[in-house]
């Protein structure tokens, strides 16, 4: 079997670029590691930039998603300090900063979409399927995976690698610990939220709450002995500890659900593409949480190879040179902001303190920097 493009890896990157090159009328194997049905365990809050609803809306899945919360506003503060910065939709003359809603929201409405685009006769989706090596030749790529009945193959022009380690793809990847871990969970207040969402920097790491429902969901950066300690305590210590950090400024805090840990690495693959394979989403970057730059880094990445495929053709011999050098400034530019943004908050410097008071307090005074800001924020580094 020879199909134009191979997908491997059916999570919301891979299928947005199964989705997009078929609507361009590629042929496409999306190889998912998933059986059909199979529940998708990861309940965590994702934050999608405006940007990215609007891939969402060309791939005919945003109107698809249902319990989606609207950010309209964005309040960034630091614990302990002065400065803060205020963002807000009606400035950045858009209908919406972000939007939140949950893992498998996003999953099941992709899948969906995919399920209705196999009836097109472009796609083709393999289930309960691991890869298991990738050879290259100069004009197309040899695949072997493991399915349960046993071994296959294929061959393809362009291998779109969306799940799994880069290393697995022959890419040499740089991992750095940072020594944190992510708690999150879902949060209620005493009030109804109104569309603000939070980011408040702490010595230990960022606190993010996302408006979502009524209510709130939590992204706690912390030290890994915190988090285990926080996760098996009582609710009411619990939401004692996060009423301490955080403040009173959306209300207080009374109920708390869901809590789960997740350790932080930064893990960034040295090439986005090997032979006649490219990494997208996180196989080619796993970043912090801080931003929520990850999932809208990893969409961007999809967008631009079936761009790259649609204009160019799968069998160009140029077209993965073409790909990474298109995504060389917002790939690493996201990753430098992020690693930055842990680097200059996530410390108890009093001078760094007295630094990024006085750089909140600029950034909100100078409408200029906001826009640039808030482009970069929702479109990349070349937004």
């Amino acid at each position: 079997m020879h199909v134009d493009v191979a997908v491997v890896g059916g999570g919301p990157v891979g299928a947005a670029a199964a989705l997009e090159l078929a609507s361009a009328g590629r042929d496409v194997l999306l190889i998912e590691s998933r059986e059909a049905g199979t529940a998708v365990g990861d309940s965590r809050p994702l934050a999608l930039s405006n940007g990215s609803r609007l891939i969402l809306e060309r791939l005919g899945v945003w109107k698809t998603l249902r319990d989606v919360t609207r950010i309209d506003r964005i309040h960034i503060s630091q614990r302990g300090g002065f400065g803060r910065s205020v963002f807000t939709a009606a400035e950045a003359q858009l209908p919406a900063l972000g939007y939140v809603l949950d893992y498998p929201r996003l999953a099941a409405a992709l899948a969906a979409a995919i399920s209705r685009a196999e009836g097109c006769g472009k796609l083709r989706v393999l289930r309960g399927a691991r890869v298991s090596s990738i050879a290259h030749e100069p004009r197309s790529a040899h695949l072997e995976f493991e399915t349960p009945t046993g071994f296959e193959d294929c061959t393809a022009s362009v291998v779109a690698v969306a799940d799994g380690s880069a290393e697995a793809a022959g890419v040499s990847v740089r991992v750095v610990d940072y020594g944190q871990t992510a708690l999150t969970a879902r949060v209620e207040m005493d009030i109804e939220q109104t569309g603000t969402a939070y980011e408040r920097f702490t010595h230990q790491g960022p606190l993010a709450l996302l408006p979502f429902g009524s209510g709130y969901a939590l992204v706690w950066v912390m030290a890994p002995e915190r988090a285990d300690e926080l996760c098996s305590a009582a609710a009411g210590m619990f939401l004692a500890a996060l009423q301490e950090c955080f403040g009173e400024r959306a209300g207080r805090f009374v109920r708390v659900h869901g809590r789960t840990a997740h350790p932080l690495l930064l893990r960034v693959a040295e090439h986005a593409t090997t032979g006649r394979a490219a990494l997208i989403g996180n196989s080619a970057q796993a970043l912090h949480p801080v931003a929520g730059q990850g999932l809208n880094l990893g969409l961007r990445d999809a967008w631009e190879l079936a761009t790259e495929i649609r204009n160019r053709g799968a069998g160009d011999a140029a077209l993965l040179q073409a790909y990474r050098a298109r995504r060389r400034v917002d790939r690493f530019g996201s990753i430098a902001f992020t690693h930055s943004l842990v680097k200059i908050f996530s410390n108890s410097s009093s001078p760094l303190g007295l630094a990024r008071g006085v750089g909140l307090t600029l950034l909100d005074n100078l409408p200029f920097a906001k826009r640039f800001f808030v482009r970069r924020m929702i479109f990349g580094a070349r937004g």
